[in-house]
């Protein structure tokens, strides 16, 4: 599935470059640093390594995969002085282009460095190095009893590393916050090659400016991450799983607004409209996910010590029923927790049965204006005659606007591009943003400038060219 933008690249269809400055000395010479096993020159990595979910971008030059962070400063040493862009890369599963060259240059992929150092279960923190897979972190902290909050939707292949580069949220944001909350230390390794260590094992600490969380949703333009100290909180001993059935998006927009009102703060409140639904029963086949009939459900947990998740489940059931839901579902154990969730997880797969090509926007809003988010949507859906399924995380007003378009329509195309603009300054309009988990890369770059003033953006490329003076590292991202 491909993300929009107007932003012209280069597709990965082609491993030459003109403008390459990879001479055979500093092929060999990185080689000496990583090992010959660990550099890839092949036409099918090239390009492999050159795209992302967003399935464009250009072709690499070399690739290189560094063990440690010696390594990794010693590579980029040597890229710095050879003026050779370098793109770091974890698990290449961004929506936005952020982990692809576009100018040829050395892809650093950083897949050697997976190991979980340490989980210390007295100061309730976890060491790990950058591509540690999300889920299988959050495994072994609840093996010990504890937690790692943030969950992107693709935490099974998903990276601590682009979790912590791209700020990355998900369902669980409302109640635990986003990526950046659990981030009390780096390591990384400068453009230029120092390595730094920023932060550390404590939960305060004012000691000059906060570059920890300056490089958290920096997007690895400013540094390349090596190592990650990250907060850990106790497990919530139990939990209670919900799904509401509405007649339309409204009186589950309407549900949520109650559901504040009641002063609960589910863990997860996930809004699926009725168009995702119908993809969801046509691409498995199956109709018992949601009822005939049903515009939207909401789906939510709530998680504690078991007396509140009680009182707070009842409270939820009950805004939900004021609000007209058609059905209130409640798990009753594990098995039944996951066929209630079966629906959100298969639902990006599920929108290829309406076409295999989307403009995939998660702008986000304040959630009490939320209703005039779907309001917008309708309007563009009836005026460029578009197919725009939504879903997303209610909580936090972070909504996954999916543009669903025929790549054989030329004129379809179109019109989802000039919809695109009108999306975000109606966001924007609503004091939400552009981005709220994907990040820019570039297919976002093109409409940044609607969200920041020149001024602000100004500012920022200072800081990145006092980082990068250079401009050596992922070159050509999140600002025009």
């Amino acid at each position: 599935m491909i993300s929009a933008s107007p932003c012209k690249i280069v597709s990965a269809l082609s491993v030459t470059s003109e403008d390459t400055m990879l001479t055979p000395e500093l092929q060999a010479a990185l080689a000496a640093v990583v090992g010959a096993a660990h550099i890839r020159t092949d036409d099918e990595s090239l390009i492999a390594y050159g795209t992302d979910a967003l399935k464009r971008g250009h072709a690499a030059d070399l690739v290189v995969l560094p063990a440690n962070t010696q390594e990794v400063a010693s590579v980029v040493r040597l890229c710095a002085g050879a003026r050779v862009p370098i793109v770091p890369r974890g698990a290449g599963t961004g929506y936005t282009g952020g982990a692809v060259p576009l100018q040829g240059g050395v892809v650093l992929s950083l897949e050697r460095m997976n190991r979980i150092i340490e989980i210390d279960e007295l100061n309730l923190i976890a060491i790990v190095e950058p591509n540690v897979v999300t889920g299988e972190l959050q495994a072994a902290v609840e093996k010990a009893g504890l937690f790692y909050p943030p969950d992107p939707a693709s935490l099974k292949e998903s990276v601590i590393g682009g979790n912590v580069a791209e700020c990355a949220g998900g369902p669980r944001a409302f109640k635990y916050g986003t990526t950046k909350k659990y981030v009390l230390g780096l390591e990384a390794v400068l453009p230029t090659g120092e390595i730094i260590v920023t932060g550390g094992k404590v939960v305060k600490n004012v000691v000059g400016y906060d570059l920890t969380q300056l490089l958290v949703g920096s997007e690895g333009t400013l540094a390349i991450i090596t190592k990650i100290i990250l907060r850990l909180i106790p497990k919530p001993p139990v939990w209670a799983t919900l799904r509401a059935s509405f007649i339309d998006v409204e009186a589950a927009v309407a549900a949520v607004t109650n559901i504040t009102r009641a002063r609960v703060i589910p863990a997860t409140l996930e809004l699926v409209d009725g168009e995702s639904l119908e993809a969801v029963a046509n691409y498995l086949q199956v109709r018992s996910l949601a009822p005939a009939g049903t515009g939207a459900v909401l789906l939510l947990e709530v998680d504690g010590v078991a007396a509140a998740v009680a009182e707070e489940a009842s409270r939820v059931e009950q805004a939900c029923r004021e609000a007209g839901a058609t059905e209130v579902l409640r798990a009753r154990d594990e098995g039944e927790r996951q066929e209630l969730w079966r629906v959100r997880r298969e639902i990006s797969h599920s929108l290829k049965v309406i076409t295999p090509l989307k403009f995939n926007h998660d702008v986000v809003v304040p959630k009490g204006r939320i209703p005039e988010l779907f309001a917008l949507v309708r309007r563009l859906r009836d005026e460029y005659r578009l197919r725009i399924p939504c879903f997303g995380h209610a909580g936090d007003g972070n909504i996954h606007v999916n543009i669903m378009v025929d790549p054989g329509d030329a004129a379809e195309i179109a019109r989802a591009h000039e919809a695109e603009p009108i999306l975000f300054r109606g966001v924007i309009a609503m004091e939400g943003s552009i981005s709220g988990e994907h990040g820019i890369g570039f297919s976002k770059m093109p409409f940044v400038p609607l969200e920041l003033s020149p001024d602000e953006i100004a500012l920022m490329k200072r800081v990145k060219q006092a980082f990068d003076p250079m401009g050596i590292l992922n070159p050509g991202k999140m600002f025009p």
